[in-house]
C-alpha cells in the first residue's frame, strides 16, 4: 500500500511540475552536441523550437565544433538546420514534465580543414544541404527549465546531442 501510495504521489508531483510543448511556447536549448559524420569531435548546439500546435514545434539549430589533428592541421564543423517535431505526450499519455518527441530536420553542414605548409590553402573537405531524423526528449525539473537528448542520423546531423532548454 505504501509504494502505491508513493507511485500516485510522485506521478501527480511530475504532472504537476513541468510542462510538455505547447503552443505559443519557446524553448531555447543549448549544449554539446557528439560527432558529426565527418569530424571526429565534440562540438556545441544551440537552438530554438516554438509550439504551433499542442503537438508539433518548428525550430532552428545551429551546431559547431573544431579540433587540432597535429602536425598543425585543424579542422572546422558547421551545420545549420531547420526542423519539425511532432511531440508524443498527449496521445502517449506521457506526464507533462517529460517530452518525447520525433522529427526531421532540414538543412546545410559543412566540414573545412586547413594544412600548416600552405597558409592560403583551405578546401572544403564536405560540404552538402540535406535532410535528417532525429528523436528525443527533455526532462523538466520545474515549468521552465529542463535537460534534453536526441539522436539524428542523416546528412545535415548525425550524431547526438545533450543539453539544457529553457522555456519561456
Amino acid at each position: 500500500m505504501k509504494k502505491l501510495l508513493l507511485c500516485a504521489v510522485v506521478a501527480v508531483s511530475a504532472s504537476a511540475f513541468g510542462q510538455r510543448a505547447q503552443k505559443g511556447d519557446l524553448q531555447v536549448n543549448a549544449g554539446i552536441a557528439f560527432p558529426h559524420r565527418y569530424a571526429d569531435n565534440v562540438g556545441l548546439y544551440a537552438g530554438l523550437d516554438y509550439g504551433i500546435h499542442n503537438d508539433i514545434t518548428l525550430g532552428m539549430e545551429a551546431r559547431f565544433g573544431a579540433k587540432d589533428y597535429g602536425y598543425g592541421v585543424d579542422g572546422r564543423w558547421f551545420g545549420l538546420g531547420f526542423n519539425g517535431n511532432y511531440h508524443f505526450n498527449r496521445i502517449m499519455q506521457i506526464p507533462n514534465n517529460f517530452d518525447f518527441y520525433a522529427g526531421a530536420t532540414i538543412g546545410f553542414n559543412t566540414f573545412d580543414y586547413n594544412h600548416p605548409n600552405d597558409k592560403d590553402w583551405r578546401e572544403p573537405y564536405r560540404s552538402e544541404a540535406g535532410v535528417s531524423a532525429q528523436v528525443g526528449g527533455r526532462y523538466f525539473f520545474n515549468n521552465n527549465f529542463g535537460l534534453n537528448a536526441e539522436a539524428n542520423v542523416g546528412n545535415v546531423f548525425n550524431g547526438g546531442k545533450f543539453g539544457i532548454t529553457y522555456k519561456f
